[in-house]
């Protein structure tokens, strides 16, 4: 399973690093990925994978809207 957020579908980006003598090498960017337990629609329990800004909006206003 890839490194992506199962709700708002967030992964892995790609960039540049660049060093004092301003050379660039590519390198990639993963999104914060937790496994959390949240409360869908309707009241049942499931496990997900989400990225932390999602878990705050979560966090924020209760249950997560999700087809089960």
């Amino acid at each position: 399973m890839g490194k992506f957020c199962e709700v708002c579908n967030k992964g892995a980006m790609s960039g540049n690093n660049v060093s004092h003598s301003n050379r660039k090498t590519k390198r990639a960017f993963a999104p914060n990925i937790q496994k959390v337990s949240v409360t869908v629609e309707g009241g049942a329990t499931k496990r997900l994978q989400m990225c932390t800004r999602c878990y705050r909006t979560v966090k924020k206003h209760g249950s997560l809207k999700l087809s089960v």
